[in-house]
């Protein structure tokens, strides 16, 4: 009898491969948890941002949840992705909530003035005190948080598991390996695009809130300090002992638009119709409507350009002299009105008024806040029975994005070519800055509406009696196309300091206007002209940089422009 125990033996030590018979369900475990947790999360973004920021954040949240497809064997690595992923979502649907609640409560993004400093303002018992008055608005958006808590943990347990024991998945066929090598190759392409750009990588939810932490922070010591910086300027001024020049009633209404290019205006001989409204007011107005044609910033962003603006020319000075503070101690009600949110604005400038207006509560370029918001408060303060008023207007202007400066469908401009669009083509401009010049039109058509409404109101409401003036500038210019394949901010080409320049006064004006506005201008040297509407006399007041008066000396800034740019 043959012997069985080799046969036997062999069999045993090679074993038929199993055919796969995981768990049921097993080749699409995940497919179905993954579509759900994905579905939570694109509902709790869209919450708390809009347009492309959703595509931001979705590309920012991508790369941890595509771990749920890979197919895991053992419990506590299982456990652990769990963990890991649930903890990454929770991340952006805290974040949607917190958003959506600010907006939908305050109209105010987590890094508005209003939010950080009201955060950096708040003792735990004030915290406590709000969630006590204010928990039946906050429940809604934690119940929501705490139901898509417990729906992504369901999720995030059935990931994709691997067999038990040996037994080896079939590999998957050809056209669905080719899809799935695909998708996932587009997906990683768009999640590292997302996370190389800072703009992307700044939104995501460890990065925002962390950086919002350290604003407040900052915000918190900077009050103190600040406050104190706005005394000494006060207390500053008052020393100086300014008077007002005239008796009677004044009324100074000084307009400080952003980033628009005086290029673009054909107040100024562009070829669009881009300021139909002022220039029907020049020519209604005459002699007293002076139009600046060689104005210029010395700085190519905002916060710099007002500090040189409202502190004289002299930012740097251990304890500088500022416009606001002047004319106080002189006597003036001041109301600072904005369509801006910038806390270090808001701090430096903004609170040193005695009446402050903030109609913007979206910090930033994404900001959909119109300029239009700013006309009611400049009605009412107008109609306030103090006999000196200067009224300061922060306007958005063409600040980037132009497509979020005028109206939805207000832009006539985009219909047919024209000569400024032939002339940019003629030069080599691509299609996509002739595209950003359009708008950029519009938003400087919009700007006209506003400013030309301000001058209107300026100039008849209130009392009738009395002195009256009118300012307007922006703080800096904005290149596109003038000199370089850019539209933005431009610290290199002249476009980035071409500013306009307008003043209107019921007084005669020193020179005819056609002479006075020869005058090359600096916006560094702007508080000694606004000093001369306001008609303020102190001992310190230096008239070789008023461009108002008879001893106006101009001296050219050092600014990257051409020889002789300040003339042309």
């Amino acid at each position: 009898m043959d012997n069985p125990i080799p046969a036997l033996a062999t069999r045993s030590m090679h074993p038929p491969l199993p055919t796969f018979p995981p768990r049921p369900g097993h080749r699409t475990a995940g497919a179905l948890p993954f579509l759900v947790l994905c579905a939570v999360l694109l509902v709790a973004v869209t919450l708390g941002h809009e347009g492309r920021r959703v595509v931001q954040l979705a590309a920012l949240a991508a790369p941890p949840l595509a771990w749920l497809w890979w197919p895991v064997r053992r419990a506590g690595v299982h456990r652990l992705r769990s963990v890991l992923v649930w903890a990454w979502a929770m991340g952006f649907v805290l974040d949607g909530a917190a958003r959506a609640y600010l907006l939908r409560a305050y109209q105010a993004a987590p890094d508005s003035s209003m939010v950080l400093e009201a955060a950096a303002n708040t003792t735990p018992r004030e915290t406590s005190e709000y969630l006590t008055m204010y928990g039946g608005a906050l429940l809604p958006w934690a119940a929501l948080a705490l139901v898509a808590g417990a729906v992504l943990a369901v999720c995030v347990r059935r990931g994709r598991r691997a067999p038990a024991g040996d037994a080896v998945p079939p590999p998957p066929q050809p056209g669905r390996r080719r899809m799935l090598v695909a998708g996932v190759a587009g997906a990683a392409a768009i999640s590292a695009a997302a996370y190389a750009s800072k703009p992307w990588r700044r939104l995501h939810p460890v990065a925002y809130w962390s950086d919002w932490s350290a604003k407040v922070q900052m915000v918190r010591s900077a009050m103190g300090d600040q406050q104190a910086a706005r005394e000494r300027m006060l207390a500053k001024a008052r020393v100086l002992q300014p008077t007002i020049g005239h008796a009677g009633p004044s009324t100074v209404v000084l307009v400080i638009t952003d980033s628009v290019n005086r290029d673009n205006m054909s107040l100024y001989g562009y070829g669009r119709p881009t300021t139909p409204l002022l220039q029907a007011q020049q020519a209604q107005l005459g002699a007293a409507f002076t139009v600046f044609r060689h104005a210029w910033s010395v700085d190519a962003s905002t916060l710099p350009a007002l500090h040189n603006l409202f502190r004289f020319g002299d930012p740097a000075a251990q304890d500088p002299l500022h416009l606001i503070a002047l004319a106080r101690a002189a006597g003036y009600k001041v109301w600072w009105m904005t369509n801006h949110d910038d806390v270090g604005i808001e701090q430096a400038h903004a609170r040193l008024a005695d009446e402050v207006e903030m109609n913007n509560r979206t910090p930033g370029r994404s900001s959909v806040s119109l300029d239009q918001e700013v006309l009611d408060c400049v009605h009412e303060a107008l109609q306030e029975p103090d006999a000196r008023k200067l009224l300061i207007v922060h306007l958005m202007g063409a600040h980037p994005h132009y497509s979020l400066r005028f109206p939805e469908g207000a832009n006539p401009f985009d219909d047919a070519p024209d000569a400024v669009s032939a002339a940019m083509g003629d030069s080599g401009r691509p299609a996509w800055l002739r595209r950003r010049r359009h708008e950029y039109d519009a938003a400087v058509l919009y700007q006209d509406l506003i400013v030309a409404e301000i001058l209107k109101m300026a100039r008849g409401i209130g009392t009738d009696d009395g002195h009256r003036a009118f300012m307007y500038l922006s703080d800096h210019g904005q290149e596109v196309g003038h000199g370089a394949d850019w539209a933005g901010h431009s610290a290199a080409t002249a476009a980035g300091y071409r500013i306009p320049l307008v003043v209107w006064q019921n007084r005669p004006p020193l020179l005819p206007p056609t002479d006075l506005g020869q005058r090359p201008f600096r916006a560094d040297w702007a508080a000694w002209t606004v000093s001369h509407l306001l008609d303020i006399r102190w001992a310190g007041y230096r008239p070789e940089r008023d461009v108002l008066h008879a001893a106006y000396r101009w001296q050219a800034p050092d600014i990257p422009v051409p020889p002789g740019a300040f003339v042309q």
